[in-house]
């Protein structure tokens, strides 16, 4: 179907859409005609109404009286002009509803025609743009299709230059065939020419070879190793011992750390009758609110509390204290002193708490652990108060950490941490140390931090850098001159067992416990024990000093053995 087809039909929808526009005008027209000549009839019936009422009222006239007559003809008369001219009316408006409706149907007919000029006229230009776009379409693919002859003409040219560089390449690779046919056939010789020559195989040579290569590269090797072993044994104890001393030295902290106080002086002895009360219902009281047992005997002015938690035995200490100085002694004034002592010792143990971690420089803790740091300020260890060992212990873990390299906040947080399970120690059974590790993985420290916890004490083996150096660390704290003390009983029984162990051994003379029993002189008879003897004897020594004894830090063993030879010239 041609353009101009589509033309012609559209042309014919719009001109029977107009002629179809026109007809419901004209409806409309005759409709509103109708409505007219209704009027005009309801006109009409009102006149005819207007009629029988005059009709009703001469007949009433007429009969009523003669006289009437005249004026009911007047009025019959009047309502004839009044009918005549209600019809004249109403042809006039039917008239004029005629002429309304055929102007109007004109109007309809020339706009209508009108509109379907003005479609006609802009579908022929469509038609002639589509044309147009039509040709340029096919002048597009005829470009299309000419240049995909010239690349199909290409691609064959192409195709006939690979044919004939394969066949070139086929026949270099022949020639390339014969060549290494001949090159082979030569090596061939040569090695043939080579074996006799010098009566070995090309197998037995290789062979040979690889083992003068393996031999040479194994004697290399011994000589790196032993030259980074010398290397090793000559800076090792040096650089340990720098890092150590460095460490120890950069902490500046008090030869003696203070201890727990578990005596209170008294203002005088008359208090003790006061504190005992009638038949000893104040120190029941006491102890019974406070768990801690108060020890009142002949000492002068001074009671003794005793109780295995520090923090309980402080809060006892302190509420004895506010006691005796109120001087008000009974049950109730016990109680409520109790929890005002209580309160203030929590105050202190959570400031103790901030002033420690604000010291190492630790922010993001659990507050919990924050609370159980606190109540380390009231727990000592051979005398040694234990928050302040564990501030210690992150500097100097600290500082080795920056002389090795490492993470200095991580090294620090391990080192800082690694005694919080003794804040449990007398709630909780186990080791502290493994009871610190749970402690801190509980409340989500990371993994290296608590196997540095739970190994310081090699109740686990140490499998990281950070457990090495929070053992190291832990050992300088509680190993340095003054930091701990013990009492004499058990110090003077270390130092025999130390002496017993090294004079039972066979050779030895004499034993010396030197440095308060962190070093040991064993002399030895020459005669009965040589060199190597007086090493297996200070290896066999330090090893059951550490298996049978506990002590802080190192003890040192030095076997000496001294020849003397003595002549007299006479």
């Amino acid at each position: 179907m041609t353009p101009e087809y589509w033309v012609l039909v559209v042309a014919i929808v719009v001109l029977a859409v107009s002629v179809t526009v026109g007809l419901l005008l004209g409806a409309r027209a005759l409709r509103r005609l109708s409505a007219d000549r209704q009027h005009a009839q309801d006109r009409v019936g009102d006149a005819q109404a207007k009629v029988a009422a005059a009709d009703a009222k001469a007949a009433t006239v007429r009969a009523e009286t003669a006289a009437a007559k005249a004026e009911a003809s007047s009025a019959r008369a009047e309502a004839r002009r009044v009918l005549e001219a209600a019809h004249t009316e109403a042809d006039t408006i039917l008239e004029h509803a005629h002429r309304q409706a055929e102007s109007d149907a004109e109007q309809v007919r020339a706009a209508a025609r009108r509109s379907g000029e003005r479609e006609i006229a802009l579908l022929n230009a469509t038609v002639k743009e589509q044309s147009a776009e039509v040709e340029r379409r096919a002048a597009r693919i005829d470009e299309r299709e000419r240049l995909h002859a010239e690349e199909v003409e290409r691609l064959l040219e192409r195709e006939r230059r690979l044919t004939t560089l394969e066949s070139d390449l086929s026949s270099r690779e022949s020639e390339l065939t014969a060549r290494e046919a001949e090159v082979a056939r030569n090596e061939e010789v040569k090695r043939r020419e080579l074996e006799r020559i010098a009566g070995l195989t090309a197998d037995t040579a290789r062979v040979e070879l690889i083992d003068a290569i393996e031999g040479q590269a194994k004697r290399e090797a011994a000589i790196l190793v032993r030259d980074i072993e010398t290397d090793a044994r000559n800076t090792a104890d040096t650089r340990a011992r720098h890092i150590v001393v460095d460490a120890i030295q950069r902490i500046a902290s008090e030869q003696t750390a203070e201890s727990v106080v578990s005596v209170l002086h008294l203002p005088s002895d008359e208090m003790k009758g006061r504190i005992i009360g009638r038949e000893g219902r104040n120190i029941r009281a006491f102890e019974s609110t406070t768990g801690v047992n108060l020890i009142i005997d002949d000492t002068p002015e001074a009671v003794l509390l005793s109780c295995f938690d520090p923090v309980r035995r402080e809060v006892g200490r302190l509420t004895l204290e506010k006691l005796v100085l109120d001087g008000r002694i009974h049950p109730h004034r016990i109680e409520e002193v109790f929890e005002s002592a209580k309160s203030e010792v929590d105050r202190l143990c959570d400031r103790a708490a901030e002033d420690a971690l604000v010291d190492v420089g630790i922010t993001d803790i659990h507050p919990e652990m924050a609370k159980l740091l606190g109540r380390l300020r009231y727990r000592t260890s051979y005398g040694q108060n234990v928050l302040k060992h564990l501030v210690e212990t992150a500097h100097i873990a600290g500082i080795m950490a920056a002389e090795m390299g490492l993470d200095v906040a991580t090294m620090k947080r391990a080192a800082f941490l690694h005694d919080i399970g003794k804040a449990l120690t007398h709630e909780v059974e186990g080791s502290h140390a493994l009871i610190g590790a749970d402690l801190a993985r509980k409340y989500g420290e990371h993994e290296d931090i608590v196997h540095a916890i739970e190994a310081h004490h090699n109740e686990v083996p140490p499998q990281t850098i950070e457990a090495v150096l929070t053992q190291a660390s832990d050992a300088c704290s509680g190993g340095r001159p003054g930091a701990r003390r013990e009492s004499l009983e058990a110090y003077v029984k270390r130092l025999e067992r130390i002496e017993e162990i090294a004079g039972g051994k066979i050779g030895v003379e004499k034993v010396f416990a030197m440095q308060a029993g962190r070093e040991i002189r064993v002399m030895v008879r020459p005669d009965d024990i040589d060199d190597i003897g007086a090493a297996v004897l200070a290896r066999d020594v330090a090893k059951q000093i550490e298996e049978e004894l506990t002590y802080p830090g190192q003890i040192r063993v030095t076997v000496v053995r001294e020849s003397r030879v003595t002549e007299l010239a006479r």
